[in-house]
C-alpha cells in the first residue's frame, strides 16, 4: 500500500514538472515574438531615407586616405540609418558590383521633388476630337531613308521619351529605363543623313536616323594614351571624342545627370557619311590618305585642313555621338556667360585671377544672388575640375524654366586631356565661394571610400559603351587622376569649413539641398 501511494507520488510530480516545463517555453516563445515585432507603423516607400538624410549633421573633416575616412572622425554609415539618424557607409553586398551599389545607395535615391505641369519642358498636344482623346499621335511623312510611323506614346522612340522626360530639375530621372535602349539606338541605327554643324572651333557632325532622332558628331582625335602638348593654350586644344563619353559617364556617377546620354560608336566614314551627306560643302573635303585611308576636314575654325584631317582605318573611324536636345524652335535656351570666365588671351589675367575676394560680388550679382544657381555653377566646377576641363566659358538654361532649374553640362569635347598634372585655377570657385550642396558633398565623399571608389565604378560604368571593346576609354592613369582630384576636392570643402568656424559654422559652407528636397516633397511642390 505505501509502495503505491509513493508511486502516485512521482507520478505528479513528474506531471508537474512537465507542465512546468511547458510553461516555461510557451511563455519564452510568446515573448520572443513580441520582441521581433516592430514598434512603429512602416514608413512609405523612401521615407526613412530622406528622414535619416534631413536629420544628420556633420562635422568638418580633411582627407587623409582615399580608401579610409578621415582619422578622429566618426565614419558614416549612408547605407542604413543608426539610432540617432545618421548614415554609416556599409560594406558593398556580396555579389554586386560597386557601380550598381553605388546606384542602389539612398544618396541616388533621394526622393525627387514633385514634378507639376508647367515643370515639363515639352507636352504632346492630344487630339481635340473626343473620340480620339486618348491618342497622342506624332505623324511623320514618308521619305527616302526614313520611317513612316505613326507614334503614340507606346511606340515613340527613345530620343523622343528621352526629349518628354526632361523636367525642370534634371535631365532624366536616376534610373530612367529609357537611357539604355536611346544609347543602343545610338550606336547601331543605321545612319540616313549626316551634315556638318554650322558654328564652332572643331569640326561636328549631324547624324540623323531613319525614326527622325539626331545625335552630334564628335571625331577621334587623339590616342587614348596621348596628354595635351604642355605647349598649346587651353584654347588650342583638340576636343577629343573619348572625352564626351567619358563626361557624360561622370555626370551620371556624380548625381547630377545634366549632360545628354553619349555612346562610342565606330563608323564607316564612306557608308555613314560620305555616301550620305547632303553637305557639299563636307563632300569636297574627302579625299585618300598616301596608306589608303579614307580622310575628311569639313570647314571649321580650327583644325580643318589637310594637315588635320580625320581619317578611318581605312574606312573605320572612333566617334562620339551625344543624342541632340529639343529643337530651339521648341524648347529655347538661354546662354550664360561664366563669371569665372578665363581671358582667352595669351598674355591677359581675368578679373577672378588677380582678386581674391571676387566671390563676393557675384554673390550680390543676379542670378547668383539667390536660389541655387551658385550651388549650381559649384557642382559644374568641380566636374570640370576632375576631368580637367578648362574650356567652360559658358553654360546654357531652358529659357522655360527660368532661373530656378539646373544648368545643361555641354560641349566637354576638350576635358581629359591631361592626367599628369592637375589644374587648380579650375576649382576657384570653389575656393573663393566656399559653397557647396550638402548631396554634392556627400557624394563626393561617399566617392572617396574603397568601397565605392570613384576611379573604380568610372572603370566599370565605361566598359559597358561599345568602343570599350576596341580600347579602354580612359587610361589609368586618367582614372588615377580621378581620385587624385576628388581627395583635392574634399580637402577644399574641409579647408572652408575650418575657416567658417566661429563665423557661421557649416551652414555657410554646405547648402542643405536635402532638407530642401524634404519639404516639397512633403508640401507636394
Amino acid at each position: 500500500m505505501r509502495w503505491r501511494m509513493r508511486r502516485h507520488s512521482r507520478t505528479i510530480c513528474l506531471s508537474l514538472a512537465f507542465i512546468s516545463i511547458f510553461l516555461h517555453l510557451l511563455l519564452a516563445l510568446v515573448s520572443f515574438s513580441a520582441y521581433q515585432q516592430p514598434c512603429d507603423a512602416p514608413l512609405p516607400p523612401g521615407t526613412h531615407i530622406l528622414r535619416a538624410l534631413a536629420r544628420t549633421s556633420y562635422t568638418s573633416v580633411g582627407v587623409s586616405s582615399l580608401a579610409e575616412p578621415p582619422t578622429g572622425t566618426k565614419q558614416m554609415d549612408f547605407s542604413n540609418p543608426d539610432a540617432k539618424g545618421h548614415l554609416m557607409a556599409g560594406p558593398v553586398e556580396s555579389g554586386r558590383s560597386k557601380l550598381e551599389a553605388l546606384f542602389s545607395h539612398p544618396l541616388y535615391n533621394i526622393p525627387s521633388p514633385p514634378v507639376s505641369e508647367e515643370d515639363w519642358l515639352l507636352k504632346v498636344k492630344p487630339k481635340v476630337k473626343v473620340s480620339e482623346r486618348s491618342s497622342q499621335i506624332w505623324v511623320s511623312d514618308n521619305q527616302d531613308g526614313y520611317e513612316d510611323t505613326q507614334w503614340t506614346g507606346d511606340n515613340q522612340p527613345p530620343w523622343l521619351r528621352f526629349h518628354l522626360n526632361i523636367s525642370r530639375w534634371q535631365l532624366y530621372a536616376p534610373h530612367d529605363p529609357n537611357i539604355e535602349p536611346l544609347l543602343q539606338q545610338l550606336a547601331t541605327h543605321r545612319v540616313v543623313s549626316a551634315v556638318q554643324k554650322s558654328g564652332g572651333t572643331q569640326l561636328k557632325l549631324v547624324m540623323t536616323f531613319p525614326n527622325y532622332g539626331q545625335a552630334m558628331l564628335k571625331p577621334m582625335k587623339q590616342e587614348r594614351d596621348e596628354e595635351t602638348n604642355y605647349n598649346l593654350y587651353y584654347f588650342s586644344d583638340f576636343e577629343r571624342h573619348n572625352a564626351e563619353i567619358a563626361a557624360f559617364h561622370l555626370d551620371r556617377i556624380l548625381g547630377y545627370r545634366r549632360i545628354p546620354p553619349v555612346v562610342g560608336r565606330l563608323v564607316d566614314v564612306v557608308k555613314e557619311i560620305k555616301d550620305v551627306t547632303t553637305d557639299r560643302k563636307l563632300a569636297r573635303t574627302f579625299f585618300t590618305s598616301p596608306v589608303g585611308n579614307v580622310c575628311f576636314y569639313g570647314l571649321c575654325s580650327y583644325y580643318c585642313s589637310t594637315e588635320h584631317a580625320v581619317c578611318g582605318r581605312p574606312t573605320a573611324l572612333e566617334v562620339s555621338l551625344a543624342v541632340m536636345l529639343p529643337d530651339l524652335s521648341l524648347a529655347t535656351r538661354r546662354t550664360w556667360r561664366s563669371p569665372w570666365r578665363r581671358s582667352y588671351s595669351r598674355s591677359k589675367l581675368a578679373k577672378w585671377e588677380t582678386d581674391p575676394d571676387y566671390c563676393s560680388a557675384v554673390k550680390k550679382t543676379p542670378p547668383y544672388d539667390k536660389g541655387t544657381r551658385l550651388v549650381d555653377f559649384i557642382d559644374m566646377v568641380i566636374l570640370d575640375f576632375l576631368m580637367s576641363n578648362m574650356d567652360r566659358h559658358h553654360y546654357e538654361t531652358f529659357e522655360k524654366f527660368g532661373n530656378n532649374t539646373f544648368l545643361l553640362h555641354l560641349d566637354n569635347g576638350r576635358a581629359f586631356g591631361r592626367h599628369s598634372k592637375d589644374e587648380p585655377s579650375i576649382l576657384v570657385p570653389l575656393e573663393q565661394c566656399c559653397r557647396i550642396r550638402r548631396s554634392t558633398w556627400l557624394r563626393l565623399r561617399l566617392l572617396s571610400q574603397a568601397q565605392y571608389q570613384l576611379s573604380d565604378v568610372m572603370r566599370e560604368s565605361l566598359s559597358h559603351d561599345p568602343l570599350a571593346s576596341v580600347a579602354p576609354l580612359l587610361s589609368e592613369p586618367h582614372l588615377a587622376a580621378l581620385d587624385r582630384r576628388l581627395a583635392t576636392v574634399l580637402q577644399t570643402v574641409s579647408r572652408c569649413q575650418e575657416r567658417q568656424t566661429g563665423v557661421g559654422g557649416d551652414d555657410e559652407v554646405i547648402y542643405d539641398d536635402i532638407a530642401s528636397i524634404k519639404d516639397m516633397v512633403t508640401s507636394g511642390g
